[in-house]
């Protein structure tokens, strides 16, 4: 269970906000490939599905958008972040909080994330360790 979701001051993490473009959702709606199914897939082969309508660096991006969204505690909405920053669910697991905030902030030009959002996102980190245990 996320015990991190409800402090103040913390970029809600939690949170679910669609990441797909329209054209995206319908292409995707028609070779009947929901996102969720994005996880298991390879960009190369996700993106020759789409006929190259959607790139293999976007593929690539969604891909990861989708596995960071399953770590348990994270919504799509920093996952969206995260991917874009560059980074991956194995990065998530295996790199400092700091760094990790750092990158998204570094991408947006501003900071997304304060202080608290990197203690929320360490807390999450050692409940991830704890589950693979």
């Amino acid at each position: 269970m996320n015990k991190v979701q409800a402090l103040p001051g913390v970029f809600p993490l939690h949170e679910d906000r669609d990441f797909l473009s329209e054209s995206e959702w319908v292409i995707f709606k028609l070779l009947c490939k929901p996102v969720e199914s994005f996880a298991d897939e390879d960009a190369q082969a996700l993106s020759e599905a789409t006929g190259n309508q959607v790139s293999h660096e976007r593929c690539d991006e969604l891909i990861r958008m989708v596995r960071i969204s399953q770590l348990q505690g994270l919504g799509s909405w920093i996952a969206r972040l995260l991917a874009e920053a560059g980074l991956s669910d194995t990065d998530l697991r295996n790199r400092d909080a700091s760094e990790i905030t750092g990158s998204v902030n570094s991408k947006a030009g501003y900071n997304i994330c304060n202080e608290a959002t990197m203690r929320a996102l360490a807390a999450l980190q050692l409940q991830w360790k704890g589950a693979e245990s």
